[in-house]
């Protein structure tokens, strides 16, 4: 495929653009993105992964205080002897064991980036049926438990209905 905007090179890089929910695909070589000012994943001064996830650890800017995000930074596995502030630049962890030292700092960071710090990810229809009927129930258990604190009682027990008959036609492994 040729750059879209020379005409001459192929195109090297892909560039999907989502703005106001209309999405444009370009497809351009490296020497016109730099023309227009992209940053190019790689090189200097381009995108990293790296870079994307310092930015989402910067613990002063997510608004912990500076004693806070000092105390985090002194983290330290006792298994590898990674610290936090290593593992905000390599974006890895040293060993299995960082989870468990760093469990703290994880959470806050699972909700900026994926908006939860539950894994509900697409499951096959085939074979997800029973952990799909799961969720809606744990689900609606949580709608109940709001319904009893919120004294409304007459939707709690609509809820407490819907539970039961879900929970009877809950499809076996």
């Amino acid at each position: 495929m040729l750059c879209q905007e020379c005409g001459v090179k192929p195109a090297t890089l892909h560039f999907t653009k989502i703005v106001n929910g209309e999405k444009t695909e370009f497809h351009i070589c490296e020497s016109c993105a730099r023309e227009k000012g992209e940053l190019i994943p790689g090189t200097a001064g381009g995108f990293s992964i790296h870079s994307l996830l310092s930015g989402l650890l910067d613990l002063e800017g997510a608004g912990k205080s500076k004693a806070a995000a000092q105390n985090v930074q002194g983290l330290q596995c006792e298994n590898c002897g990674m610290t936090y502030s290593q593992f905000s630049k390599l974006g890895r962890f040293g060993c299995s064991s960082c989870y468990k030292y760093f469990d703290s700092t994880l959470d806050p960071l699972f909700r900026r980036v994926h908006g939860s710090t539950a894994h509900v990810g697409k499951l096959p229809k085939r074979a997800g049926a029973q952990i799909m009927c799961k969720r809606q129930i744990d689900e609606l258990k949580q709608e109940l438990q709001q319904s009893i604190m919120q004294e409304e009682f007459e939707t709690a027990a609509e809820l407490r209905d819907r539970i039961r008959k879900l929970e009877k036609e809950m499809p076996q492994e």
